[in-house]
């Protein structure tokens, strides 16, 4: 029996990765793993490997419009992924996708800051999320020093959570991998307030595409018909155990098992 028809499909606009650990790759594995189907849109070209972004190539923003609509008018997308933005024009054009496609869920995860330390979203970039992206944006998910990096005017991460959702996105889930704390404790804001906060074991290495997994996760669990607080759980969860089988495949930071259960 043909059953394609109840696969749902995401889109995931992001940055390739020849190491295949971060970026559209991380993407397609995740969707692919939870059940659902990748439609891949590339919005740059990466020369990177496990320890730091070398170099990257933004696509034409006409083109990545291109590349996303005749796909949005080809398929039924159930919800849509967004991960790497390198200039104000992909961010304007990615927002005039969101506005003629507004029914679709919509999971930005902003990256700011390659796990290296390379800058890849500079001060113009981040206001262009800012004002374009995040208040088209079903739930952000920034980890905590890309929330104080995209609402710097609050003076705890709570505040900096409040102020994305005054921005105008529905929910945000900030992931504290980056806090000095002996678990990591992700929060999950919504409608003014914190709606569910959960704390996982800290791991002892670094990862490679670990944020990747996470939205794009999200993302699926979404499009698979999932409520939001069930969706972040169950995401949360699923990356926690990709980290857990995580595997050294270069020199820098392990790349996550996202077909951990095979």
């Amino acid at each position: 029996m043909n059953t394609s028809t109840n696969t749902p499909v995401v889109m995931a606009l992001s940055g390739a990765d020849p190491t295949g650990g971060a970026g559209v790759q991380a993407d397609i594995e995740t969707i692919a793993s939870l059940g659902c189907h990748a439609a891949p849109i590339i919005t740059s070209v990466t020369a990177q490997d496990t320890t730091n972004v070398v170099d990257t190539t933004q696509i034409n923003e006409h083109f990545i419009i291109q590349q996303a609509r005749v796909v949005l008018e080809d398929m039924n997308i159930a919800a849509i992924k967004i991960g790497l933005i390198e200039s104000d024009t992909t961010a304007m054009a990615i927002h005039t996708l969101l506005t003629d496609y507004k029914n679709i869920p919509v999971v930005l995860d902003p990256i700011i800051i390659a796990g290296g330390g390379k800058v890849l979203a500079n001060e113009d970039v981040v206001d262009a999320i800012n004002t374009l992206l995040v208040p088209l944006a079903t739930i952000v998910t920034p980890n905590s020093d890309e929330t104080r990096n995209l609402a710097p005017e609050g003076d705890t991460l709570d505040a900096c959570a409040m102020a994305l959702l005054e921005r105008g996105t529905h929910y945000v889930l900030v992931t504290g991998t980056h806090e000095k704390t002996d678990k990591v404790c992700n929060v999950l804001y919504g409608n003014n307030r914190k709606l569910d906060t959960h704390s996982w074991p800290r791991l002892p290495d670094q990862y490679h595409g670990s944020g990747c997994t996470l939205s794009s996760a999200i993302a699926a669990n979404i499009a698979r018909g999932q409520d939001i607080v069930s969706a972040t759980h169950q995401a949360q969860e699923y990356t926690w155990k990709c980290l857990q089988g995580a595997r050294q495949l270069g020199m820098g930071q392990k790349i996550p098992n996202r077909f951990h259960w095979l």
